[in-house]
């Protein structure tokens, strides 16, 4: 017998994760009741699928907590990971404006809450809450610049710089809001989303941290210095 899809699972959320959901105290009390009431939040196992290629797209999602990642499948069968998504992202306004299928598939890394808008209450906001509309217009815009980024960053053939780019597009304050200045991530997941070896993504943290840019702890990365992540490069 199948174990029962994320969205089987899902439930109302809580006090708690609704109250981290930034973009809920934007709106007026009547859209912020139906907004929260139609919520729905599930818990996805590492391997779930929140989104996949070429499903409708029915909800606008948000990460309440974990870790998940945007991937696509090349011609040649690879896999290509765009960005991470941790605490506090939501996704996929993009296509539900187009009203198109996914284009990507979305992946739990970790033991993950994610929260979901239908899409019929998303257009509903859209046409009536001019908070709401602002804040879906700083998402595409900041998105197109993660996403320029982010290409930059695939060019980039120096490892300890490919690391430090990519460590701070998860540390992006409008996109991520949930993540602060520590980010609860291990070597190995950070290295399935960089595209390096795990060893590899070690010895770019360590020589970030000799760097002072960054402080290595238990379970998470800590940024110092965001700026100088952003620009880094190796001599």
């Amino acid at each position: 017998m199948n174990a029962p899809s994320l969205r089987q699972r899902a439930r109302a959320p809580s006090a708690t994760e609704l109250a981290g959901i930034p973009w809920l105290e934007l709106l007026s009390d009547s859209d912020r009741h139906e907004a929260a009431a139609a919520l729905q939040v599930g818990n996805a196992a590492p391997g779930d699928r929140v989104c996949r290629i070429g499903a409708p797209s029915t909800f606008w999602f948000g990460v309440i907590d974990g870790l998940l990642k945007m991937s696509n499948v090349s011609r040649d069968g690879h896999q290509i990971t765009y960005t991470g998504l941790p605490p506090g992202a939501w996704f996929g306004e993009g296509t539900l404006l187009k009203r198109e299928v996914y284009r990507y598939n979305i992946e739990a890394l970790r033991p993950s809450t994610v929260a979901g808008l239908p899409i019929e209450v998303f257009w509903r906001l859209l046409e009536r809450s001019i908070p709401f509309n602002r804040f879906v217009m700083m998402q595409l815009n900041e998105r197109l610049g993660q996403f320029i980024a982010a290409r930059e960053i695939d060019r980039n053939n120096q490892p300890d710089a490919r690391v430090a780019r990519s460590l701070a597009s998860l540390f992006h304050p409008v996109l991520y809001p949930g993540v602060g200045q520590l980010l609860r991530i291990t070597q190995q997941e950070l290295a399935w989303l960089v595209g390096l070896s795990r060893q590899r993504v070690n010895q770019a943290l360590v020589a970030l941290q000799a760097a002072g840019l960054i402080g290595i702890e238990y379970g998470g990365v800590r940024v110092i210095d965001l700026a100088g992540l952003r620009g880094y490069q190796v001599v």
